[in-house]
């Protein structure tokens, strides 16, 4: 399965792989708007309401590659569908939730099921289009998390003041099983030979250990998730603390949100542009220098004390840094699939990628902040985030040497 196949309701089935990366992405982006709600409805706590925010995150921190070995062993559309239907039965559930224990619980659903597609994606993209077009539909992938997560964060608020915050859990559950359907028909099915069946539990298992050990015994695996991990704690410590910065800066909720949203949704025009860039021949050595150059750059604008008192340059800056900056992500799906050992286990190189990536972002944010309230104000977050850039052009040049 190898060439593009024409999709009975018009779309072709890559296209149709993408859209479902965004609507799980839909299921991260639904909860930071609706934690005030939340904590007013169900007396959900702050520690509570950041391990409801984490709790995806940990997921991916500590299952990724395993998550990636079994969709690379029970099948790629078949793993898409199975996230999409644990996705769609969490977020109805969840509208029924009572309590932030609850909600916790359906919460690590929710994050099984979000690897689950996301994992999935790149492989299947692989398998559906032509060597010529890779790139370019890769590119396109690494959008699904901006969009999907700014899409949530942008519309999210308006709709649960029409809704409630159990309407908007029970709207993308209904949109997550559009999605479920539409998969069904428009993606083919998964070939026999592309996850064959073992003839007993224990070679099952030696079959699964035999993905895992090819994957993490190659270089090019760990390269490149290292590099996603030195980029995605630096941006979401960039963006996840924006709301915060923008509030002491004494603005007010509604506009901070606005702001906070097409930060993270600016991150989509990297993504794209990163897929036209090595369809077009641009290297991807040089894409990666070019998004670290500019992430340290931006990140010295947005927080250097000489910027103190020009807070729509820093603004500028935020959305330079989120833009370009996403060229990195979708060079870096495109690099795992070209550098997985063998086409059996690319979900299991970016289920890799994605639990270092999860690493990333689950210790560079309170490193960051633990700075800024060490230096009494964010004036010295570029220096972190520059130290990320610099290790991550240096891993670059490792891999550069696999290409």
């Amino acid at each position: 399965m190898n060439a593009t196949t024409s999709s009975p309701k018009g779309l072709a089935p890559e296209i149709v792989v993408m859209l479902a990366g965004i609507v799980a992405a839909l299921h991260i982006g639904k909860l930071p708007p609706a934690i005030p709600v939340l904590q007013a409805e169900l007396g959900v706590s702050l520690v509570q309401a950041g391990f409801l925010l984490s709790l995806v995150q940990l997921a991916g921190m500590i299952g990724g590659a395993l998550i990636g070995v079994l969709a690379d062993s029970a099948g790629l559309r078949r793993s898409i569908l199975t996230g999409l239907a644990i996705l769609t039965l969490s977020s109805v559930l969840g509208g029924f939730a009572g309590s932030a224990t609850e909600l916790l619980l359906l919460r690590g659903l929710e994050g099984f099921g979000f690897l689950l597609v996301t994992l999935s994606g790149p492989g299947l993209i692989r398998q559906l289009v032509v060597p010529e077009k890779l790139s370019l539909r890769l590119g396109w992938w690494g959008c699904y998390m901006g969009f999907g997560t700014g899409t949530g964060l942008l519309i999210g608020p308006w709709l649960m003041q029409q809704l409630g915050w159990q309407g908007w859990w029970w709207l993308i559950a209904a949109v997550t099983l559009l999605m479920l359907g539409w998969v069904v028909v428009s993606v083919p099915g998964d070939r026999a030979d592309e996850n064959p069946r073992s003839g007993s539990p224990l070679s099952g298992l030696r079959a699964l250990l035999g993905r895992l050990k090819l994957t993490l015994s190659s270089p090019g695996p760990w390269l490149v998730a290292l590099i996603f991990a030195t980029y995605s704690g630096q941006w979401l410590s960039v963006i996840g603390f924006l709301p915060s910065i923008y509030t002491q800066a004494g603005l007010e909720g509604t506009l901070v949100g606005v702001l906070t949203s097409i930060a993270a949704a600016a991150n989509v025009v990297g993504n794209v542009a990163s897929g036209r860039l090595l369809h077009a021949g641009v290297g991807a050595r040089q894409l990666l220098y070019i998004g670290f150059a500019v992430m340290t750059l931006t990140t010295w604008t947005a927080f250097s004390s000489i910027t103190a008192d020009l807070p729509w340059l820093r603004y500028a800056a935020v959305l330079v840094f989120s833009s370009v900056s996403g060229v990195i992500p979708g060079v870096l799906f495109s690099l795992a699939v070209r550098l997985a050992p063998d086409s059996s286990v690319v979900s299991t190189s970016v289920g890799w990628m994605l639990q270092l990536s999860a690493l990333g972002q689950f210790v560079a944010p309170p490193v960051i902040g633990a700075l800024a309230a060490w230096a009494g104000g964010w004036q010295l977050t570029w220096l972190a985030t520059g130290c990320l850039s610099l290790v991550g052009v240096l891993l670059v040049t490792r891999v550069a040497r696999l290409l």
